[in-house]
């Protein structure tokens, strides 16, 4: 499924990572974005961008080793409630833009859905043959 629309510029893909609208010419680049094949990954890029003032923790006085392992640790935790909550996250982007809820897990199984069914007829063949 090719899904592309109108790119945001850099400052408008800056806002939408941080949790702004784009604006509705964008709608179809959005659906893009949250249902390609690299989704996740896009994900936590923009999870990194959200992240990204940690590293004022640079500027700070101290020793440098407790500065660089205070933001490791910032982005550790960090990674894991952007991973913790990916789908709540996009889907509540969709929604924002428009889309009605579940949209993106819809269009995400709808790309699947016949490697799904093969890989579930393939299941039932191995495992359940024997059932009567």
């Amino acid at each position: 499924m090719t899904l592309r629309g109108t790119r945001p510029n850099p400052a408008q893909w800056l806002g939408y990572a941080l949790g702004r609208r784009l604006p509705q010419r964008c709608n179809t680049w959005v659906l893009h974005d949250i249902t390609c094949r690299t989704w996740a990954a896009r994900h936590f890029l923009r999870g990194y961008v959200q992240m990204s003032p940690i590293l004022l923790l640079l500027l700070l006085p101290g020793p440098l080793s407790i500065r660089a392992l205070s933001i490791l640790l910032g982005l550790l935790v960090g990674s894991f409630y952007s991973m913790t909550y990916l789908w709540e996250t996009t889907e509540q982007r969709l929604v924002r833009q428009g889309y009605p809820r579940g949209m993106g897990a819809q269009t995400r199984r709808a790309v699947h859905a016949d490697a799904d069914a093969l890989e579930a007829a393939a299941y039932r063949r191995r495992y359940r043959s024997n059932d009567t």
